[in-house]
Formats: structure tokens, sequence, C-alpha cells
């Protein structure tokens, strides 16, 4: 069991867990390695979301554009006390909580129902999360938080044990970022830490008009695409790489083939980068690109049969009129009458 690192915040309400990387998980010199090899070259999109990609995202949440933060906003304030009161949960655990910036709808209502909960974020930006817990036990002074660091994609077995039953929270279209492997995996493995009385609220997005969802990663402001280049700065400092983020610049676009959105940074002319603690130099010709992030965008039936095959059935599925995104509350399928 990872140590406990205690920050005492109104009366030691607020813990917090450092996990360690499961044996064999490639870290960032790993997967740059290994992405920065590839044909076609690609990156991993966690690596965004250092504490300034973690705000970049914020300010893209902000942004007219970007319809799903707002339409899941809206149908957590319609439908969270429905939520709460069908799964009574003892815990919330929120997987990628980052900001935590929609949680505040599910606390909101368990305070109404008299559902006293305690408040589990797993992220891999401590920063961003504990910053967000203290805005939650401001408004919440009945509210414990019990925060992880990790990353949820490897380190769900290693969750510390939290009070029963559960409601796992995925929230914001994160489920989109996964091929579909990578999803049945991470579907198939929350299952299998799942208990009889715990839930699962899966917030995904649905495939609508190209131009909408072209608009909602490419924003007037720009934000998405600093957020997008900022992969490079990360690799920069940590890694020592010589990426020249000028030379690069931001490119999204929804492929209807696949039914996902394709975020890239195409190289603005031949260059070499060199990354020297591992030893590497990579050539783009110009006008060849970097994958750094999908998007898929589901229907309604393919949602419902990814948690199928998960060994889940849904128990309630919340859209709103215009069917821009689905919110899935879920439970094992056995315990599904």
């Amino acid at each position: 069991m990872p140590e406990t690192q205690r920050l005492q915040h109104d009366g030691g309400r607020l813990t917090i867990v450092a996990l360690p990387p499961p044996p064999q998980t490639p870290g960032l010199a790993e997967d740059a390695r290994a992405g920065l090899s590839g044909t076609p070259k690609s990156l991993p999109p966690k690596y965004f979301y250092d504490e300034r990609g973690s705000w970049l995202f914020d300010m893209i949440c902000l942004t007219p554009e970007y319809y799903p933060t707002r339409t899941e906003a809206a149908l957590l304030a319609r439908h969270a006390g429905e939520i709460v009161a069908t799964a009574a949960p003892a815990t919330i655990l929120e997987l990628g909580s980052g900001a935590s910036r929609k949680t505040h709808y599910l606390m909101d209502a368990c305070e109404a129902l008299g559902n006293r909960c305690a408040y589990q974020p797993m992220d891999v930006c401590a920063e961003i999360m504990l910053e967000a817990a203290r805005r939650l036990l401001e408004r919440h002074d009945w509210l414990r938080v019990d925060a992880v660091v990790g990353d949820y994609v490897h380190g769900l077995a290693d969750l510390p044990a939290g009070q029963g039953p559960r409601l796992f929270a995925f929230l914001g279209g994160t489920i989109g970022n996964f091929d579909e492997t990578e999803s049945a995996r991470f579907l198939t493995g929350l299952r299998s830490i799942m208990g009889p009385e715990d839930w699962f609220l899966l917030g995904a997005d649905r495939v609508k008009d190209t131009h909408v969802l072209n608009a909602a990663y490419n924003d007037a402001q720009g934000y998405t695409a600093e957020f997008n280049l900022n992969v490079l700065r990360v690799l920069n400092r940590e890694l020592g790489a010589s990426f020249d983020l000028q030379a690069f610049r931001h490119h999204a676009f929804f492929d209807p083939r696949l039914s996902r959105i394709e975020m890239h940074l195409v190289s603005r002319r031949s260059q070499a980068v060199h990354i020297p603690p591992i030893g590497l130099t990579v050539e783009f010709s110009g006008g060849e690109s970097l994958l750094t992030e999908i998007s898929r965008k589901f229907t309604s039936e393919e949602l419902e049969q990814q948690l199928r095959a998960a060994g889940m059935r849904v128990v309630k599925h919340f859209t709103p009129d215009n069917e821009f995104f689905s919110l899935l509350l879920a439970r094992r399928a056995e315990q599904v009458a």
C-alpha cells in the first residue's frame, strides 16, 4: 500500500496518496522514444496535463465553441439528484478528476439528499487536483477528500480502499481518448474492481454535425492550439528535447470514417529534434504530422454496447434534447434485474 501524506486542512479532512507506477509501465522517456520513432509519429495525450496544460484545458472549457463541458454540466445540474438517489454512494471516486469542475453538482445533490459521502479524486496532476479539493471542502463542511495521485489507466488495482457503495465517475468525454482496444481494456478493468453495490457514471460525447465538432477543437482564442503545443514544452522541460514550438502548428479535424477528432502538430519545415538524455534524434519533413490525441464520438447504441461488452448494464441514460452528449449510469450486469 502506498505511503499516505496527510495534509492538514479544515481539521485534517484532506489527504493525498501518491501511487507508485505499476511495474513495466512506460514513463515519458519510453513513450517518447516509442511514439516519435513510429510511423506515423504520435505521443500519448496524458502528457498535456502538467499544471500549465491543466490550466489551458480549463480555459478551453470556457470557450463558446467547446460545447462538451457546458452540455455535460447542464445534464448533471438536471439529473445529479436522481443519480445520487439511485446510487446512494458512500464514496464518489472520480477518475481523471482534474479541476473537478462539475463535481459540485454531485456534492450539492448529496447535501440536499442528506447523503454524506467522501470524495476520492484521482489524477496525475496533484497541484490542480488539490486546489479543486480545497474548493469543495470550503463549499461542503461535512465533506472528506482522499485524493489519489496516479494514472487511472494503470493504477485501478492499486486504488486505496474506499467506503462503499462507491460511485465511479468518468466524466468529460475522456472515454473518447481511448481507441477501441484501450476503451475495452479500461472498462473491463474497472468492472473487475467494482463491488456488487458500486455504480459507474460515464460521460461521453456523441456524433453530431461536423462543423460543430471541428469548431470545438479549433477555438478562435487559440487555447486548444496552445494546449496541443504544451506537450512539446513538457518534452523540452522533462527530457531536454530541442523542440522549437514556433516550428509546429496545431491541426484538428473530425474523421467521419473513424468517428473521431484527431489532433495533430504539423511540422512547418524540415527539421531535426534532439533528445539527448534518451539518445534520440527525430527527423521531421515539412508538413509531417505528429498525432497527439484522438477524441472518439459515439452513438447511443455504441455506448451501451461497450458497457455490455465489459460486463456492465446501463440503468439510466441521460441526454439533452439535441443529443450532443450522454451521461450513463451503469452497474455490474449481474446486479441489474
